[in-house]
């Protein structure tokens, strides 16, 4: 007599239970690579601000390391939102201005001009900027605020508060004008944006300015 065996199947309990086990490894494992993924994106955007806070701090330090004085124009003055100076070029002077604009940091810069007239007219249009005009250009987002000292005698003081009178010189714009001397260096402190609930990072650079001759 032939003996029928019979074969057992899965229960439906059993194999819901798989089915929750193989979800609930399946977030596990979704959850690890998006933590993996957001680790990678966080480190980018972290190389990304650095180098781009080197090439951009790279540019200030070679607008100011060009510095000129000049009895013409302020020759470098901050108002707070502003950063104004000359700087020699080949052919000439030109007028560079730097600025905060919501939460970013442009730099606008005239043509090198080689008359006096045209510098004041540089100088002019430096102060009537909108943010718009095609020789301005974004450097760098992402800030929040920033803020300039200048070193003068022997400590680091507001670039908007008064400074040292220099003494008339020949070629001034008014007989008799008098002009504020350049201070010996230069700090810029940064704030940058930051998530709720964090405490903005803070960016500082210092720059020796060059003697300028007499």
């Amino acid at each position: 007599m032939a003996t029928r065996r019979l074969t057992r199947g899965f229960t439906l309990a059993e194999v819901l239970v798989a089915l929750a086990l193989m979800a609930l490894l399946a977030g596990l494992s979704w959850q690890g690579i998006a933590s993996v993924a957001d680790a990678k994106r966080s480190s980018d955007q972290r190389v990304d601000s650095t180098l781009r806070a080197g090439t951009v701090l790279a540019q200030w330090e070679q607008d100011l390391s060009q510095l000129h004085d000049t009895p013409l124009v302020p020759s470098l003055a901050f108002d707070g939102a502003t950063l104004r100076l000359v700087r020699r070029q080949e052919g000439g002077l030109q007028v560079v201005a730097w600025a905060l604009r919501d939460g970013r940091w442009t730099r606008w810069a005239s043509p090198v001009v080689a008359r006096a007239v045209a510098l004041q007219e540089a100088w002019i249009a430096s102060q009537q900027l909108l943010g718009n005009e095609p020789n301005q250009l974004v450097l760098w987002e992402g800030l929040a605020a920033w803020q300039v000292y200048f070193f003068r005698g022997s400590a680091w003081s507001n670039a908007q508060s008064s400074g040292d009178i220099a003494a008339p010189a020949p070629g001034a714009s008014a007989p008799g004008s008098t002009r504020v001397q350049l201070p010996t260096g230069v700090r810029v402190v940064l704030t940058l944006r930051a998530a709720e609930g964090q405490t903005p990072p803070t960016l500082t650079r210092d720059l020796l300015l060059a003697p300028q001759s007499s």
